[in-house]
C-alpha cells in the first residue's frame, strides 16, 4: 500500500511538472508568434512606402526633402535589428509620414488621386494592425509573466530557468501620433 502511494505521488508530481513545462513552451511560442506578427506588419507597411513616394513624386516634384526623409526612415526600419530598434525606427517613419501627408494637403490633385487615397487607407489599416499586434504581444507577455510569478509557477519557472519577460514599451515621443489631415 505504501509503495502504491509513493508511485501515485511521483506520477502526480511528474504530470504537474510536465503540464507546467508545456505551458511555458506554449506561452513562449505565443510570445514569439506575437513578435513575428509585429514584424510582419512593419514589413507590410515598409513595402507600401515606395509606392506612396512614387505617387507623391508625380505631383510634388520639388518636395524632395520630405520624400528623402521618408525613404531614409523606411530604410532604417527595414534594417533595424531587435524589437526596441524597430519600434524606434517605426516612430521616426510615422513622424515622416505625418509630414508627408501634411505636405500633400498643398496638392489638391494629389489628395484626389485614387492611388494616393488607397495607399493612405492601406497605411492606416496597417497601423491598426501594428497596434493590434503590439497589444497581442503585451497580452502574451502578461500571461507568461503571471505564470512565472504566481505560485506554484514561480517554482517551476526556477526549475526550468524561465524568467519574466519585458513588455513592449513605447517611448513618450513615439507614442505621439502625428496629426494627419485627409
Amino acid at each position: 500500500m505504501t509503495v502504491a502511494w509513493i508511485i501515485g505521488g511521483v506520477v502526480i508530481v511528474g504530470a504537474i511538472t510536465v503540464g507546467y513545462y508545456n505551458r511555458f513552451v506554449v506561452l513562449g511560442n505565443r510570445i514569439d508568434n506575437s513578435l513575428s506578427q509585429i514584424n510582419v506588419q512593419l514589413k507590410r507597411r515598409a513595402d507600401l512606402i515606395p509606392n506612396l513616394i512614387e505617387t507623391v513624386k508625380g505631383y510634388a516634384k520639388h518636395e524632395k526633402g520630405i520624400m528623402q526623409e521618408v525613404t531614409e526612415a523606411r530604410k532604417a526600419l527595414v534594417g533595424a535589428k531587435g524589437l526596441e530598434k524597430k519600434m524606434k525606427a517605426n516612430g521616426v517613419l510615422e513622424n515622416a509620414l505625418g509630414r508627408l501627408f501634411a505636405i500633400a494637403e498643398n496638392y489638391p490633385q494629389l489628395k484626389a488621386d485614387t492611388n494616393f487615397l488607397e495607399l493612405q487607407r492601406e497605411l492606416s489599416s496597417t497601423e491598426d494592425r501594428v497596434a493590434y499586434a503590439r497589444q497581442n504581444y503585451n497580452d502574451s507577455i502578461l500571461t507568461y509573466n503571471n505564470l512565472c510569478q504566481k505560485f506554484p509557477g514561480v517554482i517551476f519557472a526556477g526549475i526550468f530557468g524561465r524568467k519574466a519577460r519585458e513588455y513592449l514599451q513605447i517611448s513618450e515621443e513615439d507614442s505621439k501620433k502625428p496629426e494627419v489631415k485627409f
